[in-house]
């Protein structure tokens, strides 16, 4: 038999589980309420795991799901433009710098960095292990009529190539040169299936080495350096954008906490990105 003190017990324990739980209950239904982000964004920093590892945390303490669109550089910075992102996160710093200057983006900030490498069968036919120079590398595969993959796509890796090309004074149209138009984790697969080479960020080539017969053939010179960028896209222009929320990842990004987090990120144990976002 429960008695009168049995059940005021019972009661108040009730009581204060429901107390208790209340804050998790109004916290969740509060994230699930929170508009979507939507982040136009390059293959690299997905295929590489990169988004994989920052935005279930983003999401976790902030209540902001994101959309992630993966397309090359060109064609974010087009999603940006035409206002079908909230923000755009890439590597492409003159395409950037036009999309900023042309009133399509605020508020850019430095978030991290790695670099290009180019990569190739391991015997090397071109040679290029001997040499230190990205754009006579190209030259010694066009001269020694070897095969190239191109992402083709006006990423900021294509950007990149097209621009090593023109330091070589090579158009790139002799018989090796192969323009797919896809994303790097294709090309280098590609590459591999042919024992060509290609130029690959290096996020992205850590993340697959283990999966390709290439091997990283030259590597350090200066041109090859690969800097990316977060940034706003104007509210002014597309009043409908989700801007705080775009504001709060970015602000996330590049905090001292966001920052620890990219450098965090590893594959078999080697980090991927440098975070260099200045001090908040």
């Amino acid at each position: 038999m429960i008695t009168a003190t049995v059940r005021k017990r019972l009661a108040l324990a009730l009581s204060s589980a429901l107390l208790l739980s209340l804050p998790l209950w109004s916290a969740a239904s509060h994230a699930e309420t929170r508009a979507p982000i939507r982040l136009a964004t390059t293959t690299s920093t997905e295929q590489s795991g990169l988004l994989g590892w920052l935005l279930p945390q983003f999401t976790k303490e902030t209540g902001y799901p994101v959309q992630v669109m993966a397309a090359g550089t060109g064609q974010s910075l087009k999603m940006g433009e035409n206002g079908d992102a909230d923000l755009v996160m890439t590597h492409a710093p003159s395409a950037e710098k036009a999309f900023v200057e042309a009133g399509f983006g605020i508020e850019p900030e430095h978030l991290m960095y790695n670099d290009f490498v180019i990569v190739g069968p391991a015997k090397d036919p071109a040679g290029l292990g001997k040499l230190h120079d990205a754009a006579k590398a190209l030259e010694a595969i066009k001269d020694k009529g070897q095969t190239f993959i191109s992402r083709g796509d006006e990423s900021g890796t294509h950007i990149k190539e097209k621009t090593l090309w023109q330091a070589a004074d090579v158009k790139p149209e002799f018989a090796g040169y192969k323009s797919i138009g896809q994303g790097m984790g294709p090309t280098l697969t590609m590459a591999s299936e042919l024992g060509a080479y290609t130029l690959t960020d290096r996020g992205t080539w850590l993340a697959y080495q283990s999966k390709l017969d290439l091997a990283v053939l030259l590597e350090g010179d200066k041109r090859l350096f690969n800097p990316y960028q977060v940034i706003l896209v104007n509210p002014k222009r597309y009043p409908d954008l989700n801007t705080e929320g775009a504001r709060t990842l970015k602000n996330w990004l590049v905090s001292q906490h966001g920052q620890q987090l990219i450098g965090d990120f590893k594959v078999a144990g080697q980090p991927l990105f440098v975070a260099d976002a200045k001090p908040q």
